[in-house]
């Protein structure tokens, strides 16, 4: 949520910064600002409620000449969307500037106390009682004559952090001290990007991929002083931190929408590639190119299946559906017990762990609060941590005992499908390794499943051509107001998926139920305005999803099935309005085929009712706050 962005260099700062914004729009946001410290020595902030062009065209009259500046997309949690609540926030004086990301939880306590400092507060937010703290400790930081000027800032912020509680991304700069930006972390990510003679600070990389690929992450904890001629990072209690400085491999055209309308049909489009390059650097092969066995050595993963009595699956939102069909991948192939839990919820359930308890972390971003708070407390526990994550130098990532990498690239619409398809590829190996360590699996089983998963690239691409088909249907049925995906098996966690990708960016209320579940309750608001998605991959079940179809079309629902091509195409035709046939794969790989037609259904259910599917209302790609 929200995106911090930041420079200080040579450059006129406000077109870097307003850059720097565009590319951080998928977070989420409802309004935006700037503050831009001018060569007169004036702190020149602006900020509007809205999208970025809106602020953009004010700033179409003002003249913005400073090299210093830090900007900010906000996400409301205290204060409704304004231009006052807006960041960034400023002391009464006007000369220092605050972004954050991030809740501070004693807000209320540091207000009062200001306020009966004589501060006066201009918004409703909780992020102004930073600029005034700030300005409180400056002060006395000021009266000190041990102090050095250049720490004089960085101490007031230090102190600052101290009376906080929460979580933050932040930055700070002040009109008092032109050459610095003091930035700080606790549960919100930051990195800073390193150039010549110049230096960045965002929330996430593609904000800053077009200068520079060399990056400093922030940790825990941690400040960065971003000055003219160096970047520097310390702990809280003012020691220096050396850090390797990490190199970003990404294409920053992968970044960009490359002649798609948008970002959420690009990356459904790339999938193919997404899982390629996740499946094929982990499988090992015989002469002739055949798939022969499954590695993970290489890339920092070492799991003993053998000895591993129980695996947990913790995750939230898409990647939670992931890790439901994980847990049912687990238990087909390996025969190993597994809970799959909502991070959110596995947090406060007081699991019962142990050093033989396996706990696998899914998150695309790897910065989502709840899945880090529950990987932290397995590990607490003394369980094997494992994280799947698409960001490399993530916090989860970084703090997680191994990682498993998914190598899908930047996901940037706020609705995930690449970065989806791509755990479930993780997910897969892992259960099959496990299955062929527990000695579950013989070898020509083995082979013949890896064989099938290295043909699952070919098969999304068939997939994808079902574009027009679908589009067609989309057009006659994305005004129907209530919308069920039913299925069995993997089927039913893939229609949880299916659901979720039409209620975040088509707005429609769509849920997703066992289809032998039917008839204890979701019967009841089937009729005429209903619209029934009937998953239909599991072969040995055709017959008793056929008869749950019938269930809901005679009582006035329209239907469609997702089901293989051939046979089962011909035996849902007689059933369902419409049928979207996949090449056959073997039922437990389905998800990673049948999700593709639900993507583009929702995609173009939205572009009917004229919504962005990439940055979908109230949403925002990494919820690094609870």
């Amino acid at each position: 949520m929200c995106g911090i962005a930041g420079y200080i260099g040579y450059k006129a700062a406000a077109p870097v910064l307003l850059a720097a914004l565009r590319k951080l729009e998928y977070r989420g946001y409802d309004s935006a600002g700037i503050a831009v410290l001018e060569p007169d020595g004036r702190l020149s902030v602006h900020k509007a409620k809205g999208e970025l062009s809106v602020l953009e065209k004010r700033l179409k009259n003002a003249s913005l000449f400073g090299t210093l500046g830090i900007a900010h997309t906000r996400w409301a949690t205290h204060g409704e969307p304004s231009d006052i609540n807006s960041h960034p926030h400023t002391n009464m004086e006007g000369n220092v500037a605050v972004v954050h990301n991030g809740i501070i939880e004693n807000y209320a306590a540091i207000k009062l106390w200001l306020e009966n400092r004589n501060v006066k507060f201009q918004s409703d937010t909780d992020t102004e009682v930073i600029a005034h703290l700030v300005t409180y400790y400056l002060k006395e930081e000021e009266s000190r004559p041990d102090i050095k000027d250049e720490n004089v800032l960085f101490n007031a912020v230090r102190t600052a952090l101290s009376k906080l509680e929460g979580s933050y991304a932040l930055a700070v700069c002040s009109s008092l001290f032109p050459e610095q930006i003091i930035a700080a972390r606790k549960d919100c990510p930051l990195v800073v990007g390193l150039g010549q003679n110049e230096y960045f600070l965002a929330s996430d990389i593609p904000a800053m991929l077009e200068h520079t690929r060399e990056v400093l992450f922030l940790e825990d904890n941690e400040l960065a002083v971003l000055c003219r001629n160096n970047a520097a990072l310390y702990s809280t209690d003012n020691d220096r931190i050396e850090r390797k400085v990490s190199h970003v491999e990404w294409d920053a055209g992968a970044a960009e929408k490359s002649g798609y309308p948008h970002f959420m049909l690009k990356e459904i489009h790339e999938q193919p590639g997404a899982i390629a390059n996740t499946l094929r650097p982990r499988l090992c092969r015989d002469a002739a190119g055949a798939p022969l066995d499954i590695g993970f050595e290489d890339y920092g993963v070492k799991l003993d299946f053998a000895n591993i009595e129980r695996i947990t699956l913790t995750a939230c939102g898409t990647a939670a559906h992931a890790a439901l069909i994980g847990k049912g991948a687990f238990e087909y192939f390996a025969r190993l017990s597994v809970a799959m839990e909502i991070a959110s919820e596995f947090r406060y359930c007081n699991p019962v762990l142990g050093e033989k308890d396996l706990v696998i972390v899914v998150s695309q971003s790897g910065e989502t609060a709840d899945t880090l708070a529950a990987m932290r407390l397995a590990k607490s526990r003394g369980a094997k941590i494992l994280a799947i994550t698409n960001v490399v130098g993530s916090t989860l990532a970084r703090e997680a005992g191994s990682v498993l990498y998914t190598y899908a690239g930047p996901e940037i619409a706020v609705a995930s499908t690449k970065a989806f398809t791509s755990q479930l590829v993780c997910l897969y190996l892992l259960a099959l390794k496990a299955a062929k360590e527990r000695g579950v699996m013989d070898s020509d089983n083995f082979r013949a499943a890896l064989n099938a998963l290295d043909k699952i690239p070919e098969g999304v691409k068939t997939a994808l051509s079902a574009l027009e088909a679908v589009q067609r249907f989309a057009a006659r049925q994305y005004n129907k107001n209530k919308v069920f995906f039913m299925g069995r098996q993997f089927d039913y966690a893939t229609a949880m998926e299916s659901a979720l990708k039409l209620k975040e960016i088509n707005y429609t209320h769509s849920e997703a139920f066992a289809a032998g579940e039917l008839k204890h309750g979701p019967i009841a608001l089937v009729d005429n305005g209903t619209l029934v998605v009937a998953l239909a991959t599991q072969r040995a079940l055709f017959d008793k999803l056929v008869s749950n179809i019938r269930e809901v079309t005679s009582r006035g629902a329209a239907s469609v099935a997702i089901t293989w091509q051939g046979e089962a195409e011909k035996l849902f035709s007689k059933v369902c309005d419409e049928v979207f046939a996949l090449p056959p794969v073997p039922d437990a790989f389905s998800p990673l085929l049948s999700i593709v037609p639900a993507q583009l259904f929702a995609y173009y259910c939205a572009i009917q009712r004229g919504n962005n599917p990439d940055k979908p209302r109230n949403l925002a790609k990494s919820v690094t706050v609870e």
